[in-house]
């Protein structure tokens, strides 16, 4: 477990809390292993540094790796759970192979991230090898004696609840950047089931892409609701003065927002592929009238062809052309003519045009 006492101008990394410090707030941070492997110890060492008792069933919270996002609070901690992409892992080949999930969908594999929000103390307990976390310690590491003018985003943050929701914006941040990734891929089928000339197939991996976006639009969900639960907690409960609770809810309208974009853009996409299918299988059914119409045409132009030469066929001794010396060439005139006049009625009444089932009646 990684401890961190976080002041004003630094970042200090700590082995252990052993005696009274500073002014300032820790940050305990931890992996789900290494709480898994010891829970009584873990809590014990949190309780020391802290002096808050987790209760038994945040502890089950912490460590259960398909908890969805969700948020509770009780008199001495509030506890926040919020699935952040696993973009270490992903997930695994045989899956995506078994259900054909396109590279840029198969990124929205999810882990949860466990928040244990206290008055000058945050806990995390995440997946190993995270890099919003990891990124997060390398930068306080860095932060030298804040120099005037510093920015927001270089100095070290100035309570817990700042840190927990700078860790929570890079995390919604990670899900903006599928958004183009998304979209190229939702493109490509468009173009692929409004091609004329190609037959689509791919209909597995399009139904797979349904069932992720629909995953995405519940996980934004229950992230907002969590978020939105958060900053009611800290409106009711910050202690510090008004400029800096006005700070926070604003970090906190900020981490909202961007999650809104995650869930409408998520939507927008499931309904785009949506209107691709309908506007794919109005395009073959028109495919198949006009098919049907050229049959139709060619069906309308033989029948009376038929006709004549059944009537030729007949077995009569006596008929009128059979025996002369011009009858078969009388009769392919008549042939003949009865095409040329039917094909221009079928173009006066737009048989034959791309409206023509539109036409004059």
């Amino acid at each position: 477990m990684h401890i961190f006492h976080i002041t004003s101008t630094q970042a200090v990394q700590l082995q252990d809390v052993l005696a009274p410090l500073p002014p300032g707030f820790l940050w305990l941070d931890a992996t789900h292993d290494e709480v898994a492997a010891d829970v009584a110890v873990w809590r014990d060492t949190v309780e020391r540094a802290t002096g808050v008792h987790i209760y038994d069933l945040h502890l089950s919270d912490a460590v259960n790796l398909a908890h969805p996002s969700y948020f509770d609070a009780t008199q001495d901690y509030a506890l926040m759970v919020f699935r952040k992409l696993a973009l270490d892992g992903d997930k695994s080949d045989a899956e995506q192979a078994k259900r054909r999930i396109p590279p840029a969908l198969s990124k929205l594999d999810t882990k949860p991230v466990t928040f244990l929000l206290m008055d000058n103390a945050l806990v995390t307990v995440h997946a190993a090898q995270s890099r919003t976390i990891d990124a997060m310690r390398s930068r306080l590491l860095e932060v030298r004696n804040k120099r005037e003018g510093a920015t927001y985003a270089n100095r070290p943050p100035a309570t817990a609840e700042e840190l927990m929701l700078r860790l929570l914006n890079a995390m919604v941040d990670q899900y903006l950047d599928l958004r183009q990734p998304l979209t190229a891929q939702i493109d490509r089928w468009q173009r692929a089931l409004l091609n004329p000339r190609s037959l689509f197939n791919d209909w597995t991996a399009l139904l797979d892409a349904r069932i992720e976006l629909r995953k995405l639009d519940q996980l934004s969900e229950g992230q907002h609701d969590a978020v939105q639960e958060l900053r009611d907690y800290l409106i009711d409960n910050h202690s510090g003065d008004g400029r800096a609770k006005d700070i926070l809810l604003v970090r906190a309208h900020d981490v909202m927002e961007h999650i809104a974009r995650v869930l409408n853009h998520a939507r927008r996409l499931e309904s785009t592929i949506e209107s691709a299918v309908q506007i794919h299988f109005s395009a073959m059914a028109h495919r198949t009238s006009e098919i049907m119409r050229t049959l139709t045409v060619i069906t309308a132009l033989f029948m009376p062809l038929t006709l004549i030469t059944g009537i030729f066929g007949m077995n009569f001794v006596d008929m009128p052309l059979i025996k002369g010396r011009d009858g078969f060439w009388i009769a392919m005139a008549l042939m003949a003519a009865i095409v040329v006049v039917l094909l221009f009625v079928f173009r006066r009444k737009r048989y034959l045009d791309d409206g023509g089932l539109n036409g004059d009646q």
